[in-house]
């Protein structure tokens, strides 16, 4: 996978859970996870690369929150509307 998405599971149309897959190689599996900060848990793969960060708690994830994290692991940031299907509901 070479570009970053988010997946959102909803519950009673409020989202339950998600989970932002970062680019990775197909055959790519989490070994490793570490808790960023409240609500947000990174996978790391065999490499120590980050591949993925669950959103544990998807109301309380912010861009501004994200984006620390990401800046932390020297990703990218996320734009608002990235983080739009966590609202949708």
């Amino acid at each position: 996978m070479k570009d970053r998405y988010l997946e959102v599971t909803f519950r009673n149309g409020k989202p339950f859970a998600a989970y932002l897959y970062l680019p990775r190689g197909s055959d790519e599996r989490s070994v490793r996870s570490e808790e960023a900060e409240h609500g947000m848990v990174v996978d790391y793969g065999p490499n120590g690369r980050p591949i993925g960060i669950e959103l544990t708690a998807p109301e309380q994830v912010t861009v501004d929150r994200l984006n620390q994290v990401l800046q932390r692991l020297s990703i990218a940031p996320m734009r608002e509307e990235e983080l739009a299907p966590l609202s949708v509901a």
